[in-house]
């Protein structure tokens, strides 16, 4: 499949798997770019020589394009952002702050430049600064989270820019991939989807409950101090959300390492960090065949008429024997 994503980042199918702090490693990264996306390292929070580290690995495990997501909160970013600039990491997502200041730098390095949006304004502005692609992404998603829902944030920004559009928030199947570019797309990014990968470094435990999720398994936390996070719900979670009632108080909880302990294990007393769409990941599997699914549903959809398409709905026959029985 060829859209202006596949052809501006060099990939062979306009799929991105999401940055995802501690847990958007270089095995990771490596084996969504091996499967025909791209593979994205997270470098949150990270020291720059886990970053390196990670870059080096990655590329030792795929001569396919790799990206890097910078937070530009990051208490390392002045050393971070002209590190990737030197490594010529082929893309760079950005969030969490402007990245007007290393544009050029990267620009000049042959970085593609890609940053996390969740507004239109911010999307005309990232435009003006010489973005070559905006991801943006809906309320749906997992992590640090907008106001606004995909279906309403893809035709919005899709409309305020020129450049191309990558969709984020609650994407997990073909279903999802054939709706973004309904709206107006021309790629989507997938974060927890591959958090359920065979390739994925995280505990088991973690993974086994994304696994296990139903619809309303998700808690947004973080609304009071101005950072929601969207979660999976545990202890820990709902000691946040007791706490934001006291001022600071859930800041610090959410501060104090919960998505490490998570992904090293603790299911209880860390935060588990997942999209609405965990409840659609019925099933761990390889990063390949998480793309090949997206594919081949898009295969069974896209020749339909409208009327076949509300024939197949009715009949529920459609759903590749995930939970549609």
């Amino acid at each position: 499949m060829e859209t202006r994503v596949t052809r501006l980042l060099g990939i062979e199918k306009p799929v991105l798997q999401g940055g995802m702090a501690w847990v958007s490693e270089g095995r990771l990264a490596a084996a969504v770019s091996n499967a025909g996306g791209l593979g994205i390292i997270a470098c949150g929070a990270a020291e720059p020589e886990w970053v390196e580290e990670q870059v080096k690995l990655a590329r030792s495990l795929t001569d396919k394009p790799i990206g890097c997501n910078v937070m530009m909160m990051s208490p390392y970013v002045a050393q971070i952002a002209p590190m990737l600039a030197e490594l010529k990491v082929d893309v760079i997502t950005t969030g969490a702050g402007s990245p007007s200041d290393y544009i050029p730098i990267w620009k000049e390095a042959g970085c593609k430049v890609v940053p996390v949006i969740p507004s239109a304004a911010l999307a005309k502005r990232m435009e003006r600064i010489g973005a070559d692609a905006v991801v943006a992404e809906g309320c749906e998603s997992g992590g640090h989270i907008g106001e606004l829902t995909t279906m309403a944030l893809i035709p919005a920004v899709c409309e305020a820019v020129s450049i191309p559009v990558i969709a984020a928030g609650g994407i997990a199947d073909g279903r999802g991939l054939l709706a973004a570019f309904a709206l107006g797309a021309e790629g989507v990014q997938m974060g927890t989807r591959f958090l359920a990968s065979e390739e994925c470094r995280v505990a088991q435990a973690y993974k086994d409950k994304v696994v296990a999720a139903k619809d309303s398994d998700t808690i947004v936390t973080g609304r009071a101090g101005g950072h929601p996070v969207r979660q999976l719900k545990n202890a820990f979670a709902r000691k946040v959300k007791a706490a934001e009632s006291e001022s600071g108080a859930a800041e610090e909880l959410v501060l104090a390492g919960s998505l490490r302990r998570a992904v090293e294990g603790d299911v209880t007393g860390g935060s588990m960090m997942a999209g609405q769409i965990a409840c659609l990941v019925k099933e761990q599997k390889t990063c390949k065949q998480i793309i090949d699914d997206l594919f081949e549903q898009v295969e069974a959809w896209s020749g339909l008429s409208l009327q076949q398409m509300a024939d197949r709905n009715a009949s529920r026959s459609w759903f590749c024997g995930e939970g549609g029985e």
